[in-house]
């Protein structure tokens, strides 16, 4: 049984709603969830706010990818900064202050519009059909493909970590633009979470296969619209290359908890962080 296809144990479920430290009429708490593409992270989302809205609380959803920069604001990047920055996903392309704003909203007991992306029109949905939650939140489940990662060292950026890098940024400056953004602007926003979970694939090498599963899926649930197909999804997926191989080296030792996971996401019993 495949997480994507099937779902999260419910103990596994239990267990990040009960950490998450959620209760009705508290102070809202925000659980990141972390994981590489594809690993099951909006899945165990909706698991999670499904099991806390049964329970009584108020709960709600918000993906890193629907912060997105708009297509617009990216493009203005790429003819300014670099070329490659019109591609979505690395540190830099995310509106940040939307996100902070967002959650500051939340936490004042307010009930703002939740961003949402539309990632086969490769632009934000119009602010019209954000969804708004009914009453304040007691509980609000983040998830992100980079949640919590730290920047790298500068010595790190010198050496390409595949194609994309060696031939389209060979000197540099786009990495070093978005490990820029990462360690500058991205604290403030990990900043907000309570507790990070870090949904730990195998290795990067899985992802290609993850995500294709995740593309074809988006592209059966609106027949007629244009995805990527696999070269182009290859393309694509090593833009976030070097920051998700980072992750894999440094969450499992920053994450509140570690769910490893199989490659058909099958999760081991989660490994928690001490702190003592």
């Amino acid at each position: 049984m495949t997480a994507n296809a099937h779902g999260f144990p419910q103990d596994l479920v239990q267990a990040a709603l009960a950490a998450s430290g959620a209760r009705a009429g508290g102070p809202l708490r925000v659980l990141g969830l972390s994981g590489l593409q594809g690993s099951g992270k909006s899945t165990l989302a909706a698991q999670v706010v499904a099991a806390a809205r049964q329970a009584g609380l108020s709960a709600a959803f918000l993906s890193l990818d629907d912060v997105y920069l708009t297509a617009a604001r990216r493009r203005a990047l790429a003819a300014t900064v670099h070329p490659l920055l019109a591609t979505r996903g690395p540190p830099g392309t995310h509106d940040l202050p939307l996100a902070l704003a967002t959650l500051r909203a939340l936490r004042a007991g307010g009930c703002p519009a939740l961003p949402r992306f539309d990632k086969l029109g490769d632009d934000r949905l119009s602010e019209t059909l954000w969804p708004r939650p009914e009453r304040p939140l007691d509980l609000l489940v983040f998830e992100g493909w980079c949640l919590g990662v730290p920047a790298q060292d500068e010595a790190e950026l010198a050496d390409p970590v595949n194609a994309l890098e060696r031939d389209e940024d060979p000197d540099g400056t786009w990495r070093r633009w978005c490990n820029t953004a990462l360690a500058r602007d991205y604290p403030a926003l990990w900043a907000q979470l309570d507790v990070l979970w870090f949904l730990q694939p195998p290795g990067f090498e899985v992802v290609m296969e993850w995500r294709w599963q995740q593309e074809r899926a988006l592209q059966a649930a609106e027949p007629g619209r244009r995805g990527m197909d696999r070269a182009a999804l290859a393309r694509f997926l090593q833009h976030y290359e070097r920051v998700s191989r980072h992750a894999l080296r440094t969450l499992p030792g920053l994450a509140e908890v570690t769910v490893p996971l199989d490659t058909a996401r099958r999760p081991a019993p989660p490994r928690f962080r001490h702190t003592d």
